[in-house]
């Protein structure tokens, strides 16, 4: 193992050119890519043998394909992949129907999906909601209050309040508070995020764990198994256990064909001793702080929370982390300070110096629920929140997204709000970091607008932030996109706020992102280039895969 630190860049445990496509390639997962390619191939292969049987009994195939038809328009498929299915069995019968038995039977994830309700089941009484907190919202806000028992039905998560929130702007202002607030940690820290590649921001944060794990503090790091496609070495977690980081990663690549590949943990979370959580689209790489630029400026969003309604975070780490283990430890990990942290108890309960500390109100004002969204039971609740939402707006929604893949339920909501009078406003990317799915985004565009929603694209370069602003009274901040893969197909995780004292800095950042943005209108949509039409049209048809 190579450890290499300076002043500047922090740790690096790998050396120059151990990371990247090449060294992908060439390496473990390179094997796996070759082995998997070669099951693809003798699967297809087959399901090609099956095929060659179809001449002899055309009547068969067609009575074959109308079975599937009827099957597929009674199922609970989500009607925008039905499509996608039907026209993929009428190309292809035998080899589409035999793919969607494969993937629908869950060959890779079914083990998963049973531990992940066990977990849930498990935990749902493990943070208990205060009466008192829920009969004052539903009190304020009936409508809201609503909302929360819905959120409450998937798993356990509370409203809370005495919790302070802090809103940041970009990746650079979370970074700088991570550092801060990772440097006052005493007892422990966990981080469970998508990406992390190293460089300058991962170099930093891993120079104080290692740091803080030598000092007794118990650190654990999960982290989504695609990041060993390119990013890093199928060995990365033996070489933080060996300055004595405890890491783990979720769902790491295999050599076997699955629909496991379908369940990434896209989820963002950090929390220090129970009383400090980080949460919103900010990854562990460099690009998220513009220390690297792929796709012009890299606009992203994050809160950091203060408080009772950090226990969520604490618990929804512990669930994922828990996966594979037999026993969980739960219940010394949930217990924070009772009141709301002030300079003094903050101090108190980490031992931090004045001077990194953040004091805070008294009584920090709203309610804070954070959630997640699990695509392995039937609710979407990242969707549904957002829906909501846009249902019970009066005034503005305000909207931040770096992918615009709906599906028609999203979109009609959409159109509904904006239709009622809504000030329904959407931020895009204005360069895309995925040409296909920026032309699939503008298939969206001429139905959106002629509803009255307006579309905007932030022209110094790729907005990431996942935020819906609305009516000066609520907000989300969080991981999920306006796309198949976080509202159907990922792990995701998300900071709901209700009147709390941050969400006019929400919306404050809105507008100061507006004024960088060029407007969409119907002339712009048709001077779009043609080959971004017709890659949308193409697109489309595998829109719930994206």
């Amino acid at each position: 193992m190579v450890q290499t630190e300076n002043e500047n860049k922090g740790l690096a445990l790998l050396k120059k050119g151990q990371k990247g496509i090449l060294h992908a390639v060439f390496s473990r997962f390179g094997l796996i890519l070759l082995l998997f390619a070669g099951q693809v191939l003798i699967l297809f292969g087959i399901f090609q043998w099956f095929e060659e049987f179809l001449p002899h009994i055309m009547g068969g195939t067609a009575l074959f394909s109308v079975i599937m038809v009827v099957y597929l328009l009674n199922s609970r498929v989500n009607p925008e992949a039905k499509i996608t299915w039907l026209i993929v069995i009428m190309l292809v019968p035998v080899f589409g129907v035999l793919l969607f038995a494969y993937t629908q039977s869950d060959i890779g994830h079914r083990a998963l999906k049973e531990r992940i309700n066990q977990i849930i089941s498990g935990t749902r009484e493990e943070i208990a909601q205060e009466p008192e907190v829920m009969a004052r919202f539903d009190a304020e806000n009936r409508g809201a209050a609503s909302l929360a028992r819905y959120i409450q039905r998937s798993g356990c998560y509370p409203v809370y309040d005495k919790t302070a929130v802090t809103y940041f702007p970009l990746g650079e202002d979370k970074f700088a508070r991570m550092l801060t607030e990772l440097e006052a940690a005493r007892h422990f820290i966990f981080m469970e995020y998508f990406i992390v590649d190293e460089g300058l921001m991962w170099g930093r944060i891993l120079e104080i764990l290692a740091r803080k794990a030598a000092e007794g503090v118990d650190v654990r790091i999960m982290y989504d198994g695609f990041c060993e496609f390119a990013l890093l070495p199928h060995d990365y977690p033996k070489r933080l256990k060996a300055l004595g980081i405890r890491c783990k990663m979720f769902a790491p690549v295999t050599p076997f064909v699955s629909t496991h590949y379908n369940y990434r943990d896209h989820r963002k979370i950090l929390v220090i001793d129970g009383h400090t959580a980080f949460n919103g689209g900010v990854n562990l790489a460099d690009e998220y702080i513009n220390r690297h630029s792929r796709f012009g400026h890299w606009k992203d969003t994050a809160v950091m929370l203060r408080g009772e309604a950090v226990k969520s975070f604490t618990l929804m780490f512990l669930q994922m982390w828990g996966i594979d283990e037999k026993e969980q430890e739960y219940a010394r990990f949930l217990k924070v300070p009772a009141a709301p942290l002030t300079l003094d108890s903050a101090e108190a309960f980490a031992g931090a110096d004045a001077a990194t500390s953040l004091a805070l109100p008294a009584q920090p004002g709203g309610y804070v629920i954070p959630y997640g969204d699990c695509p392995l039971d039937s609710d979407r609740v990242g969707e549904r929140v957002y829906m909501d939402i846009l249902n019970r707006s009066t005034e503005y929604v305000h909207i931040m997204t770096p992918y615009l893949i709906l599906d028609a339920e999203m979109e009609a909501a959409l159109k509904f709000a904006a239709e009622r009078g809504v000030d329904v406003a959407l931020i895009l990317p204005g360069i895309p970091d995925k040409k296909a799915a920026y032309a699939l985004a503008k298939r969206h565009y001429a139905s959106l607008l002629e509803s009255g929603v307006k579309i905007y694209e932030y022209t110094p370069g790729f907005v990431h932030a996942k935020v819906f602003v609305s009516d000066t009274r609520e907000a989300v901040v969080g991981t999920i996109n306006l796309d198949y893969r976080s509202l159907y197909h990922h792990f995701e995780c998300a900071t709901y706020l209700y009147d709390t004292d941050c969400i006019p800095d929400i919306e404050a950042d809105f507008q100061a992102t507006l004024a960088k943005c060029r407007q969409v209108t119907r002339e712009t949509v048709k001077k779009e280039k043609w080959t971004v039409k017709l890659l949308g049209c193409l697109m489309k048809v595998a829109a719930p895969l994206m």
